[in-house]
């Protein structure tokens, strides 16, 4: 099952965040079958602002809107700036959802977050699981945020009629990623430090909290075909998990970024850092049985991929 759907017909599709990290390869993707794209750059249009978002869809005037703008970081993003993550995703979001409905706007496409689920989900997350418990605590103003939408989202579908898609993609990686140390997530931060150890000669990398939490991570590539689907197919009405499947404690995943970062020296540990939420993985039969979609890249293949990536960046 690649995910690649058929029988559709090319629509305007709006993209939001269109210049970032996933947006770039979805409005790629999207393009490359014959949607008409629309990918405001973040500069034109303030979505946090109602008239903004106003003038941006009576502009595109689009058939589907993927709204994939978001403010995002790691662990460390997220314990310095808590009230902007929550107020920036929350209001973006409600934005989107009011104004699309108010221009009649066909289908709408919500990417929620993996933060979102409570913090002692049983492994493997169900969407049955979504609401049974408070989200990880360095992540729950962002998480809470985006949670929202989908409580509107679902509101608007049963008093207006609004078809919304809600995915709930795991921890994404690949080319084009942000490996700002200050805001970036574990494997672009993992990537970048190996691979200037290595080119500099040192004898230690730290990696932040014990190394025994899991996550489990999704080739961006995979998740661009994801968006597709939700895009070209219907809709369930509630949250839809997009994952590669498997889990992978952050002690193992930094050996094998090591090794293909071709960094020999040490990962010392520093469990003074938060791991985060202790355990990561979905049960993505929900989007096998609604989009005919599974990932399909390997996590050592898309992880080589990433570094050489970063690499030919840098030079």
């Amino acid at each position: 099952m690649g995910g690649m759907a058929t029988d559709f017909t090319p629509t305007r599709v709006l993209v939001t965040g269109g210049g970032g990290f996933l947006g770039r390869h979805v409005a790629r993707r999207l393009d490359s079958v014959g949607h008409e794209l629309i990918a405001p750059a973040r500069a034109e249009y303030d979505l946090i602002d109602r008239s903004a978002v106003v003038a941006m869809l009576g502009k595109a005037r689009p058939d589907v809107v993927v709204h994939l703008a978001a403010v995002v970081g790691g662990i460390g993003a997220n314990r310095r700036r808590p009230g902007r993550f929550f107020h920036d995703n929350l209001v973006m979001g409600v934005n989107i959802i009011e104004e699309a409905r108010r221009a009649g706007v066909a289908k709408l496409v919500l990417v929620g977050t993996i933060c979102s689920y409570p913090k002692f989900t049983p492994v493997p997350f169900r969407e049955e699981e979504f609401w049974n418990g408070y989200p990880e605590e360095t992540n729950a103003p962002y998480g809470i945020a985006k949670k929202a939408l989908l409580v509107m989202a679902q509101a608007y579908r049963s008093e207006y009629g609004l078809d919304a898609a809600y995915l709930l993609p795991v921890n994404l990686y690949g080319p084009g990623d942000d490996f700002d140390l200050s805001t970036s997530h574990v494997i672009p931060a993992l990537i970048r430090k190996c691979v200037e150890a290595a080119e500099a000669g040192e004898e230690v990398v730290p990696v932040w909290g014990t190394g025994k939490a899991t996550r489990e991570f999704l080739y961006v590539e995979d998740a661009a075909r994801a968006i597709r689907c939700a895009v070209e197919r219907p809709s369930p009405e509630g949250p839809v998990n997009i994952g590669a499947g498997f889990e992978i404690p952050i002690r193992e995943l930094a050996a094998i970024i090591a090794e293909e970062s071709g960094f020999s020296g040490e990962l010392r540990f520093d469990p003074t850092k938060p791991d985060g939420q202790p355990r990561r993985c979905l049960d993505t039969t929900r989007a096998r049985e609604h989009y005919g979609w599974e990932a399909t890249t390997p996590l050592r293949e898309g992880l080589r991929t990433t570094i050489d990536w970063y690499r030919t960046v840098r030079a």
